[in-house]
């Protein structure tokens, strides 16, 4: 695990005098300078908050995940993964609601979009802005909705685990490539959660796709990390 963790090369964003952002950043294994790759970017949940830089990788197994379905060599694909601060969200909704309407954007959210512009700017980075995905568990499948919604043309899929998003603005993103999914036993994020975002996008003729594991609590994330088809449908996006 250690030796797998030092893959991933550690910064920080100074984004002001009092705001800094902890992330993680890994190329490509065959990374080809004349040629543009995707980027996956990994919202973490509440267990991976903190300032220790690391944490977001190990919350929900999501580092082992990376390496079994081999986004770094079957997809060469780009990985950003920032850290939550303790007692911050991506979101600043409660969990425990059945709904929200979208509030003001969080100051980790804020960051995060800086950060990203900012790799893509980067000359050195060759990254394919139209393969930027983003994916997210538990208060980081807050986090993908949050995000999508915000910049409805941004990303070219979104991959949102047990969280919930604002019903009223799913017409915003009815065009995007979206898989939820959610544990039909969760008792942390009702399921409830998902099934609304997923109609909402449905009634607005919207291409999302939505899966509910039978008897899965709310590590519904374990059945993400496992699919084959999820991965292979992600990188197959593009705008």
């Amino acid at each position: 695990m250690i030796n797998e963790l030092r893959k991933y090369k550690k910064f920080v964003l100074e984004y002001s005098k009092m705001d800094k952002l902890n992330y993680r950043f890994r190329k490509p294994n065959n990374l080809d300078s004349k040629k543009k790759h995707p980027i996956l970017i990994y919202l973490h949940g509440a267990g991976g908050r903190g300032d220790n830089n690391k944490d977001q990788l190990l919350d929900a197994g999501g580092i082992n995940a990376f390496v079994n379905q081999k986004i770094f060599s079957k997809y060469n694909s780009y990985f950003l993964a920032a850290q939550v601060p303790k007692e911050s969200k991506w979101v600043d909704v409660d969990w425990d609601t059945l709904d929200h309407k979208m509030p003001i954007i969080s100051k980790t959210m804020k960051m995060l979009f800086h950060l990203i512009d900012t790799m893509i700017k980067n000359e050195n980075n060759k990254i394919d802005t139209k393969r930027i995905y983003i994916l997210g568990v538990s208060m980081g499948g807050y986090g993908v909705w949050d995000a999508l919604l915000r910049r409805p043309n941004f990303f070219a899929a979104g991959v949102p685990i047990c969280g919930g998003g604002d019903t009223s603005k799913s017409k915003l993103i009815s065009h995007i490539p979206i898989w939820s999914w959610h544990g039909d036993q969760d008792s942390v994020i009702s399921v409830e959660r998902s099934r609304d975002m997923y109609t909402a996008i449905k009634k607005t003729g919207g291409v999302s796709k939505y899966s509910e594991i039978k008897n899965r609590g709310h590590d519904v994330w374990l059945d993400v990390w496992n699919s084959k088809k999820l991965w292979e449908w992600l990188y197959s996006k593009s705008l």
